[in-house]
Formats: C-alpha cells, structure tokens, sequence
C-alpha cells in the first residue's frame, strides 16, 4: 500500500528543516516504507521548499558506493534536487547553526553543457552532454533524528541533502578518465581520507546517465548548467566548530570550506 498522508509527513521535514529540529524516522512508525514511499513524500516537499523563493539548479545522487548500498541495503542510488539556496562557493564559511548533524563528504560534480534526457542515456551519451567537472564537497545532513534513518527516511529528506560547495573551475572531459580522478581528504591539513572516481558506480560518468533515466522516467530533463552530484568518494566525516576541511583532486585542483568558530 502506498505511504499514508505523505503531505503531512512532507510538512513536518518543512518545518524541521527550517526550525532546525530533527523529528523521527518515518520507519519507526511504519517499517514497511520503502524506496517508492520516500519519492512520494519528496514529491510533496519539494513545492513547499520552492514557494519560499527557492529554485532547482541540479540533482545530488547518493547511494553511489557499494559500501553505502550495502549499509541501506539497497542495490540502487537514490537522488534529490539541489536547491540554489544550499550552494556555496570555495573557501566559503558555514555556519553549524544552518544544520542539523552536518557531515562532509569530497565528491565529483558534473556541470551540464546539453540538456541530457532519459530514457536510453549511458555514460557515453553523459559525456557528450557534460560541460565539465568540478571539485566539491557535500554536506550532508539529516532532519530525521540521530541519523536514524532508513531508505524511505532519507529518500523522502532530499536524499539527506544539506549544502554543497563547488569549484569555479570547471574541467573539461576531453582526455579526462573520470574513474581515474584521484581524491585526498584534511580537516586542519590532517590526512583524513582518500577515494577515486571509480567508487561512483564505478564511474562518475555512469551515475549522470542512471539520473538521467530515472528523471526521464518522470518527463524531467538535466538541463543546461544544472549540476549533478555523483556521490561520496569516502565515508562521511561529522564536523565541528572551527574546522577547515580542504579536498584535492586530480585534474580538478582544490575545494576548501571552514566551520565557523
């Protein structure tokens, strides 16, 4: 059976969302909630966000690791929309007040040069559509309480989408094997983790065109300039007051973010 009230369920993420208070997992009342539940409720949230002012400007893709599906229990990506408002730039400063239990994650964006539109795309047809790569860093973050979530649970959040800072600079593919892109890790230039493209569905690539086709099967498009998030390329790392977390890739060069003291 279909989730029950999603609109109710879709207001009480609105409003944790913006009070900042966490609220609890859906699948603690309901276990039976699953994936398509999750869209449902994601549906109806997604209208209240954008009648605040906000505006889509791309899509994050998340369960790209073997590592995370497992951990869900999935065998699939989910996705969410990336708001304009949840965008920051290099070197940026971030606020611990804007979140809830925020964690950072390195990963690979994509920039849209063509409109891409499913079904039938693969990473080929990816490629041609993609303007360039950037360096970025997610922020990751969960209204559902103490990150006790389920798949329903965090595909109804936006995919737990917080904030993402990118690059201005944007690579072009040409001679650019994006499994390949290697990618280090510092909090206060501590080595914390390292990863490589290929952790993305083995490649970054292969996870716009699984979007594509996923949209495609609702008549929505990536269009031109929209950003498209591939996925952690590590295991998320909780942050605090004070920090500065800096990534660096191949190719790509620098992303750097601070958390304000």
């Amino acid at each position: 059976m279909p989730v029950s009230d999603p609109e109710s369920k879709a207001r009480a993420l609105y409003d944790a969302r913006r009070m900042r208070t966490p609220i609890p997992p859906f699948t603690d009342e309901d276990p039976s909630l699953g994936m398509a539940d999750g869209y449902a409720i994601q549906r109806e949230l997604v209208p209240l966000l954008l009648a605040d002012g906000d505006r889509i400007v791309g899509y994050k893709v998340g369960l790209t690791s073997k590592a995370m599906q497992k951990m869900i229990g999935v065998d699939d990506p989910d996705h969410g929309p990336v708001l304009a408002s949840t965008v920051y730039r290099d070197g940026d400063t971030l606020s611990l007040a804007d979140f809830i239990a925020p964690k950072v994650e390195a990963e690979i964006v994509f920039v849209l040069g063509e409109r891409l539109a499913g079904p039938g795309v693969g990473p080929t047809d990816a490629a041609r559509a993609v303007a360039g790569a950037a360096a970025a860093m997610e922020i990751v973050d969960s209204r559902i309480a103490d990150w006790r979530i389920q798949l329903a649970d965090t595909v109804a959040d936006l995919a737990s989408n917080g904030a993402v800072a990118v690059s201005s600079r944007v690579v072009p593919l040409a001679g650019l094997d994006t499994r390949l892109i290697g990618m280090t890790l510092t909090r206060n230039g501590e080595l914390l983790d390292t990863g490589a493209g290929a952790a993305a569905l083995g490649d970054p690539l292969a996870v716009v065109a699984w979007l594509a086709n996923v949209l495609g099967e609702h008549g929505v498009a990536l269009e031109p300039g929209h950003l498209v998030m591939t996925g952690a390329l590590h295991a998320a790392v909780p942050m605090a007051a004070g920090e500065v977390y800096r990534a660096e890739f191949d190719r790509l060069g620098p992303i750097s973010i601070r958390v304000a003291p």
